[in-house]
């Protein structure tokens, strides 16, 4: 076996255009993907290009499962002070709780600007410093890096504490909970799925999925009290009743193409509508655990791969 040599390449060798080429790039649910996964938060792609008074944001996001607003500010080149000031005015026009600074090269004094903004802002915002690499090993398809540069003050340890669950006061239901979903991920990293990706386990009976658009998202379900798994699609846009009737046009299709038993709920009591399938599981019996993840796995497959283009054309 030869050994080869990993080369860098300039990134406008590929990327040409920021706003025509590397921000489409970017929105792509893939490559959003590899950002979320340096950054260990989970991002959804809301719109490109976000007009504002005196500008357009590069990409507006919202972290998964939360109404949380993310911008990002994109250049294919050395980090400079019109693009600080941009990731500012937009941060503040759209509310934002995340701001990432994408370059090619971070100066030290913007690395050192983007640590100030860490610190002397509130938890509740975070700002990134991160390089885009393009790397090349011999004659291979070039592979984009995302290095970060500059994050929030002790960001790991915020992340591993997100969930603000003191471990000590648990229940054995709790405590069973995160096992199972530590035991899904681990399942899912030696079985990757090109749809979807696992987000961070807790101590809950559900873990959500992006689904690549905002205001909708998955479910992974477990029922102790009625020994079920269920995954549960959710609609949470402005008006979801109207974009169930819309969907609900697609009741056979997803017969079909998902499970006879597929259950649409339009749930006119509450501010959204599900549609779910559920398969009778123990999630405590460990010798169905293959086969549970199996299930789960399969089906959020089947849900996205349904609902995806269906959800992006509304």
């Amino acid at each position: 076996m030869n050994l080869s040599k990993i080369t860098e390449i300039p990134p406008r060798r590929y990327w040409q255009s920021e706003s025509s080429d590397f921000t489409p790039w970017l929105a792509e649910e893939d490559n959003i993907a590899l950002l979320s996964e340096a950054i260990s938060l989970d991002l959804e792609v809301v719109s490109r290009e976000e007009k504002i008074d005196g500008g357009r944001a590069d990409l507006l996001c919202v972290e998964s499962g939360t109404e949380r607003n993310v911008i990002i500010e994109n250049q294919l080149e050395k980090t400079d002070p019109d693009h600080l000031g941009r990731i500012l005015s937009y941060a503040s026009a759209l509310n934002a709780s995340t701001i990432i600074w994408i370059a090619t090269e971070f100066d030290e004094q913007y690395r050192a600007t983007v640590d100030w903004l860490n610190r002397v802002t509130g938890e509740e915002f975070n700002f990134f410093g991160i390089e885009i690499h393009l790397l090349q090993i011999g004659n291979s398809d070039y592979a984009p890096q995302f290095k970060v540069v500059a994050k929030p003050n002790d960001w790991q340890k915020r992340i591993m504490s997100s969930s603000k669950v003191d471990e000590r006061n648990w229940t054995d239901t709790k405590n069973n909970q995160k096992q199972y979903w530590e035991e899904f991920a681990s399942y899912m990293e030696a079985h990757p799925s090109i749809y979807f990706h696992t987000t961070k386990p807790s101590p809950q009976p559900c873990m959500n999925i992006a689904t690549g658009r905002s205001n909708f998202y998955i479910s992974l379900c477990i029922n102790s009290k009625e020994n079920k798994n269920t995954v549960q699609f959710y609609i949470e846009n402005k008006d979801p009743k109207t974009t169930f009737d819309t969907l609900l046009t697609y009741k056979q299709d997803s017969q079909e193409e998902i499970s006879p038993d597929i259950d649409w709920r339009r749930m006119d009591n509450i501010k959204r509508s599900m549609i779910q399938l559920s398969e009778s599981f123990d999630f405590m019996d460990t010798s169905s655990r293959q086969a549970q993840f199996e299930w789960f796995r399969e089906l959020t497959e089947k849900f996205i791969n349904f609902f995806k283009d269906k959800i992006k054309n509304l």
